[in-house]
């Protein structure tokens, strides 16, 4: 963010320099271009930051050891439960159709 602060305050003083600077001469193309290229290149400046920090990577063979809930425990023989859901259209209303 202060790069972008800075660099933009620089855009601002060449645009100054560009319109209150007189005689006009080749430097003033120098500092209308340069008022015109800056705002891109603080932009670019500012989203080409590298993050400051990154998480280690895991492994994905860790595994956390905890003791499995009781409720939570299954016999191996039971059969899972299975809910079906079959949706019929509604009746239609004879009071509609007119």
């Amino acid at each position: 963010m202060r790069r972008y602060w800075i660099t933009m305050g620089i855009r601002m003083a060449c645009f100054a320099l560009t319109v209150l600077v007189t005689p006009y001469g080749w430097y003033t193309w120098v500092f209308a271009a340069a008022a015109a290229v800056l705002p891109y290149i603080a932009v670019v400046f500012a989203n080409a930051v590298s993050p400051t920090s990154t998480a280690p990577a895991e492994s994905p063979v860790q595994e956390i050891a905890s003791a499995a809930p009781a409720s939570a425990t299954v016999a191996p023989d039971a059969e899972p439960t299975v809910i079906t859901i079959r949706e019929r259209p509604a009746p239609s209303d004879p009071a509609e159709d007119t």
